[in-house]
């Protein structure tokens, strides 16, 4: 297992992280996505912890606050170090009556995130992130309240999820200007099977320092290889809920791709798609969910696999991005520009 450091702080975490979206037993949307009780949910925090992982991400929307309430309790059970384990959680959703109920005002973030720490039963949350943007609330609130988390000690760090690039350039301006905490971090969907993210927000991240984490890895199962062609997946997870989004017809490339790389690796099809993502320089941590320990296990042994250049250029000819404007006039006007930070070796042809 490796450490990566988060976004521009001093934190370091591992390069897989384990998510608890399955943990909590509900029906509905939750229960389709996982229903593990406590026992289930000890054995996988275990067994992630013991194979290195010292990061786990939950969020307060999580089967209405069971995920976080099984999580801090596994926590309890293991008797895990408090300073062994680095815990993330997220507010924003809704979790009250009545229109103040959720959203990134003042009023919710400070109300939800005290109440996180009493579902997750510690005096302090390691990364607290903003779990999506609200409309109805100007940003420089929400950084004021996060910051006031901050100076308060109930949290260390601060990050956000699915927002625009945009918007986070705008929050790290604000913060940057005010001296006030600044995201270290983006949650957000990455997968060999969806690559948006490489138009606007990793040039933005690399560029802020900021660190990135990927939800859905495996693109909702999709990337097992199990729901390819005519295969139904057994009645997983994207049998009952369809999510997230995947372009079926550049989809089944990118399976037809991974197949020959993972029967050369002997390894499983879900290996190859978060090696992939461990192989990308923005990448800080992949999180990682699971019904089953099976799962889990299989999952942790990603790192294990080096794809050699050869094979990362098949996976990148498959699953690149549709040429977009204005990304391809930069290519077209930066190319001279760019020639001069990178100027061919001496003695080549080309110098």
């Amino acid at each position: 297992m490796r450490y990566n450091r988060l976004g521009s702080t001093g934190l370091f975490v591992s390069e897989l992280c384990l998510g608890t979206m399955t943990f909590g037993e509900a029906d509905g949307m939750w229960g389709k996505i996982g229903s593990l009780g406590q026992n289930d949910a000890d054995e996988l925090v275990k067994t992630a912890f013991d194979a290195g992982v010292n990061f786990i991400d939950t969020a307060n929307v999580y089967h209405g606050g069971k995920s976080e309430e099984i999580t801090g309790t596994a926590l309890k059970n293991l008797g895990i170090p408090r300073d062994e384990i680095v815990v993330a959680t997220k507010g924003y959703g809704q979790m009250g009556e009545g229109p103040n109920g959720r959203g990134n005002s003042r009023y919710h973030i400070i109300d939800a995130c005290k109440a996180s720490l009493e579902r997750l039963q510690l005096d302090h949350i390691d990364l607290y992130q903003i779990h999506g943007f609200d409309p109805a609330t100007p940003i420089e609130e929400t950084m004021h309240a996060l910051d006031t988390l901050v100076q308060h000690g109930h949290v260390r760090y601060i990050g956000v999820s699915n927002w625009a690039a945009w918007q986070i350039s705008k929050a790290l301006g604000i913060s940057y200007n005010r001296g006030l905490a600044r995201f270290e971090s983006l949650q957000a969907y990455y997968t060999l099977a969806g690559r948006d993210l490489e138009r606007e927000h990793v040039p933005m991240m690399e560029d802020e320092g900021v660190g990135l984490l990927v939800w859905s890895p495996l693109a909702g199962g999709y990337l097992t290889g199990k729901y390819s062609g005519d295969q139904d997946g057994d009645g997983g997870r994207r049998a009952g809920f369809d999510f997230p989004p995947v372009d079926k017809s550049r989809g089944e490339k990118v399976i037809e791709a991974m197949r020959p790389i993972a029967e050369a690796h002997e390894a499983s099809m879900a290996q190859i798609a978060l090696s992939w993502l461990l192989h990308q320089k923005a990448v800080t941590s992949v999180i990682l969910g699971a019904k089953k320990l099976s799962q889990l296990e299989d999952n942790l042994g990603a790192p294990d696999i080096a794809l050699s250049d050869e094979e990362l250029a098949q996976l990148d000819e498959v699953s690149k991005l549709p040429a977009e404007y204005p990304g391809w006039m930069f290519e077209r006007q930066g190319e001279y520009r760019r020639d001069l930070l990178n100027p061919a070796p001496r003695g080549s042809k080309d110098s």
